[in-house]
C-alpha cells in the first residue's frame, strides 16, 4: 500500500480535521474538568477517569471520521457520500468562525498592555 495514497485518503475523509477538533475539545475539557471537580469536592479518581475517557474515545471518533461523512442532507456513510455530485457537497467554512470568534471577542484581545 502506497502510504501517499493512505495519507490522501486520511485527507479526503476529514480524518485529520477530527483529530486536531477532537484533541483541541478533549483538551478543553480536561482543563475544564481539572479546575471545576475539585470546587464540589469531587474525588480526583474522577478526573483521571473522564481524561482516560476522553483518551479512549479518540479513536472512536476516528474510525467515525473514516467511515461517515457529514453532507447537507445529513450524515452518510463515505461511501454514499462519495457518489453525491459535487455542487451538493460543497465545501462549509463555519469552522473558521467558530475558532477566531472566541478569541476576537474575548476581554483579553481588546485590552492593551503596555
Amino acid at each position: 500500500m502506497d502510504l501517499t495514497k493512505f495519507f490522501g485518503e486520511l485527507k479526503r475523509r476529514n480524518v485529520y480535521k477530527v483529530a486536531v477538533a477532537y484533541a483541541v475539545a478533549g483538551w478543553a475539557l480536561s482543563q475544564g474538568i481539572a479546575q471545576v471537580f475539585p470546587v464540589f469536592d469531587i474525588p480526583n479518581w474522577a478526573i483521571r477517569l473522564m481524561v482516560l475517557l476522553i483518551i479512549i474515545g479518540l479513536p472512536i471518533a476516528l474510525v467515525l471520521a473514516w467511515m461517515f461523512e457529514l453532507t447537507p442532507q445529513g450524515i452518510k456513510r463515505t461511501e454514499t457520500a462519495d457518489a453525491m455530485p459535487e455542487a451538493t457537497r460543497k465545501k462549509k467554512y463555519a469552522w473558521i468562525y467558530i475558532a477566531t470568534k472566541p478569541t476576537l471577542t474575548s476581554p483579553t484581545a481588546s485590552r492593551t498592555r503596555f
